[in-house]
């Protein structure tokens, strides 16, 4: 499952951030890493963009970059 996938109101773990180079850099400098809990807060509409909470801190991706992460 991804970050996509995830249901308004869910807690998931990361398991694994797929993709390669600045993307990834930039997914994880934003304090998104394997092991850490994101908080499902909002999603549009279209489902563009993922609003998230991270390490205490509020979040907004693009889908394309909600599918790159892997959660459980």
């Amino acid at each position: 499952m991804t970050l996509k996938d995830a249901k308004i109101g869910q807690t998931v773990t990361v398991t694994k951030i797929t993709g390669e180079g600045a993307v990834k850099r930039r997914i994880m400098d934003m304090g998104i890493t394997k092991g850490v809990e994101v908080y499902v807060r909002k999603v549009a509409p279209l489902g563009d963009p993922v609003e998230v909470t991270v390490r205490g801190y509020e979040l907004s991706l693009r889908k394309a970059d909600s599918q790159m992460i892997e959660v459980q």
